[in-house]
């Protein structure tokens, strides 16, 4: 079967950075000023759209879709880091005689985080790992949908993928506000569920469909000027989102405005990475940070709560906890993911995006 090469888009590790960045500000204290729940969404969005390109050029290329290597990718590249941090964990807990909860840790593993926090609360969790219920919903995204553009692909056009794909976000948008205005559901369970929040990874998986930057011709001389237009157009709904405090329209509508708003700003910071706006992105540093954010994001919780242990200055401890993270994520980076990654590629010689 041919296989597309390996391909990356230096400038989304730098998004992969600010996303991380704004989830571990949020979490040191300041969630009252940062938008942590949205770095969540940016990941979501980037995760949609870099799965959902290496399987358009996956299958433009073999006219088929490898369901089977696709779910190694996944496994090698999530599952190790993952399972480490929560086996240290757990292991800590046992040493201290800890009280467990076995269902809420197995939860933990099945990639039922979420589900498990919404119909029975966190505190039964192994201490600072609620986060994973990001995770979950991802992990429930990349179960399915390779399933579905598989069968999808090969009888329908990329643009009826694209409507369909639309058709299924304006459902989650209705599935939600019933929910709040008609069942009048936990926050908790809009903000965390996957049957609420697919949308968010969606969005990222229409952009992959049509108007990719990547592997759609785009005219430079006949797009910048829209492609700057429409970037100024998604930050001010982006600033729409954060300046509304209607509890309805937080848990509804701005998901989805926040889906539509990210479109533009991905397009454009890979459309026009070479610009002194968005070059940056591509500096060594923030493309090694985004290199290790996954790992970064899995541990900057529990090194929070590390550092406040110890640290009880809040701004020593941040700084504090930001160094640790970071060391544990360039320790498992060196250690783990990258031999991780040769064995990915041994199994399949396709394009490695890291979503």
């Amino acid at each position: 079967m041919t296989t597309p090469k390996t391909f990356h888009i230096p400038s989304l590790d730098g998004i992969r950075a600010i996303a991380v960045f704004i989830v571990f500000v949020a979490h040191a204290g300041f969630e009252n000023i940062v938008p942590g729940g949205f770095g969540v969404t940016v990941f979501f969005f980037l995760s949609g759209f870099l799965i959902t390109t290496l399987m358009r050029q996956e299958f433009a290329l073999a006219r088929d879709i490898s369901i089977r290597h696709f779910y190694l990718r996944r496994i090698y590249r999530i599952m190790p880091p993952m399972y480490l941090v929560l086996i240290a964990v757990l292991l800590f807990e046992l040493s201290r005689h800890a009280d467990l909860h076995p269902s809420a840790i197995v939860a933990q593993f099945a990639y039922l985080t979420n589900y498990y926090g919404i119909a029975f609360g966190e505190q039964d969790f192994l201490p600072y790992t609620n986060i994973l219920w990001s995770l979950a919903v991802e992990e429930h995204f990349y179960i399915l949908f390779p399933l579905l553009l598989s069968w999808t692909l090969p009888r329908y056009s990329l643009r009826q993928v694209f409507n369909a794909v639309l058709v299924v976000c304006g459902l989650v948008l209705a599935w939600r506000c019933f929910l709040v205005l008609g069942l009048h559901v936990d926050r908790q369970y809009t903000y965390a569920a996957t049957d609420t929040r697919i949308d968010s990874i969606l969005f990222g998986t229409a952009m992959a469909l049509r108007f990719n930057p990547v592997l759609d011709t785009v005219t430079r001389s006949e797009s910048d000027k829209r492609c700057w237009l429409a970037l100024i157009a998604g930050l001010a709904l982006i600033g729409v989102s954060f300046l509304v405090r209607n509890p309805v329209f937080r848990e509804t509508i701005r998901y989805t405005l926040q889906g539509v708003a990210l479109w533009p700003i991905f397009f454009s910071a890979i459309h026009l990475s070479k610009s002194p706006v968005f070059a940056w992105l591509e500096n060594s540093v923030m493309r090694w940070f985004g290199r290790i954010s996954y790992t970064f994001y899995l541990t900057h919780f529990l090194a929070i709560g590390v550092s406040r242990a110890f640290v009880s200055h809040q701004l020593l401890s941040n700084v504090v906890a930001f160094a640790l993270a970071t060391a544990v994520s360039l320790a498992m980076y060196f250690l783990v993911e990258r031999h991780m990654s040769t064995l990915r590629r041994r199994l399949h010689d396709g394009p490695q995006p890291l979503p």
